[in-house]
């Protein structure tokens, strides 16, 4: 078990990172990003471009980045039919090619995404893209093993369908795709310098080798019989993917925006990338929430109420992928907001309450937010004077806490004093 959870935690770098970053304005930091772009490395050259046969490798064909960048904006962008249409295209013209596969694949895994891939309408789909996708790259490699673009994607398409195995606990699937991921990892690595898109597997590797190391001390022993890590490598790597790559660039944004905000400290360039992230993708559920929590954990009140209200509309829309997840971040934000910035409690009830009917739907009643609503719900009340719904919420609030928890203390106190009333 331990080496199947570490194996997937090196391909995708799997890590809870939420972003505490300050902002005054919605405008992107351009100069920021100039400067993250400015000290991105360029010497990861491992063969050079004449000393491989490149011919009929899609990844590095400038007409087809030409024709599929309005197809991957609009994936990442949340409309998925008219992305699917041009992918579908693609296939018609390459068959025989895992790449369109792929992108297809990549399609169906973002639609989960928004659900923290608990959504499992899109799992068929999505692995029957993913196989077909290895399936046509082992052919490709198998003719050519000289052929890195098909070890490329014999490497992601293993490690997308060995993150979806682990999170349906298909233990033994995960393992043997997790291990072929690392395996065509280490062989596609080789095309590093022909194009960023094949760097990508390996600065999430050289980052999150060293991550787990200094996060799960139980498994640094089975580190030993993995490649050496590199963190530092492997965030520069990121920022380099991040501003040159094509297919991979976003991806890279993404996984850099939650170190940044959570692992590296680096606030002002998390919030950077949230902010260009969120206002490039604005149907996208994810990083409108993203961006809104950062917005709120930095007293940013007025940015974090207006992505909150336009998330909250969106789920009244019946918006793809806008649902009770989304809902449960926007709604505490305005419980927050309206009971400490315009003390309006009423209205600040209303969001609490509807906070956690959206966790309850989703099953996050260990969540901060949900408890933290129970939490607010019992300090309203108190000032209200209504101490007997008071002891009710706080009584939630210690079924739900750790005993050493401040949550659980406020309660115990609370309930201690006003344990005559009824």
């Amino acid at each position: 078990m331990k080496k199947i959870l570490l194996s997937l935690l090196l391909i995708l770098g799997v890590c809870k990172a939420y972003a505490q970053v300050p902002d005054s304005t919605q405008q992107i930091d351009q100069k920021l990003l100039d400067s993250l772009k400015a000290s991105i490395i360029l010497d990861s050259v491992d063969v050079l471009p004449q000393a491989l046969d490149i011919k009929g490798w899609l990844l590095l064909n400038e007409s087809i980045m030409n024709e599929l960048g309005g197809a991957v904006d609009n994936m990442y962008n949340f409309n998925f039919e008219t992305a699917e249409k041009q992918f579908k295209s693609l296939r018609r013209r390459y068959p025989n090619h895992p790449m369109p596969y792929f992108l297809l694949g990549l399609s169906n895994w973002w639609k989960m995404v928004p659900s923290n891939i608990n959504d499992t309408r899109f799992d068929a789909p999505f692995l029957a893209y993913m196989d077909t996708t290895i399936t046509l790259a082992e052919e490709l490699y198998d003719n050519d093993k000289k052929n890195l673009e098909a070890a490329f994607f014999l490497s992601a398409a293993n490690g997308f369908g060995a993150r979806l195995h682990s999170e349906r606990k298909n233990w033994r699937k995960a393992a043997v795709m997790a291990n072929r991921s690392l395996d065509f990892l280490q062989k596609s690595r080789k095309a590093n310098g022909l194009s960023d898109e094949f760097l990508f597997g390996e600065a999430l590797f050289n980052y999150y080798a060293v991550w787990i190391h200094e996060n799960y001390p139980l498994l640094r022993p089975v580190l030993y019989f993995f490649p050496k890590g590199n963190k530092q490598l492997g965030l520069r790597q990121l920022q380099q993917v991040a501003f040159n790559g094509f297919y991979t660039g976003t991806e890279a944004k993404f996984f850099l925006m939650k170190i940044y905000a959570n692992d590296a400290k680096n606030s002002s360039a998390a919030m950077s990338l949230s902010q260009y992230l969120a206002n490039t993708y604005p149907d996208n559920p994810y990083f409108q929430r993203f961006y809104a929590r950062m917005a709120f954990t930095q007293g940013n009140f007025t940015l974090a109420e207006n992505v909150s209200n336009a998330i909250l509309e969106k789920i009244s829309q019946k918006q793809f992928g806008y649902e009770a997840i989304s809902g449960r971040y926007a709604s505490f934000y305005l419980g927050y907001i309206n009971q400490h910035k315009y003390r309006d409690l009423q209205k600040a009830k209303a969001y609490y309450q509807q906070c956690i009917t959206f966790a309850e739907q989703v099953g996050e009643k260990e969540s901060g937010y949900y408890i933290s609503s129970f939490q607010n719900l019992a300090r309203i009340a108190d000032q209200e004077k209504k101490i007997p719904l008071a002891k009710q919420y706080y009584e939630m609030v210690m079924k739900l806490t750790d005993s050493k928890s401040a949550a659980n203390k406020e309660a115990k106190v609370f309930l201690r004093k006003n344990k005559k009333v009824k």
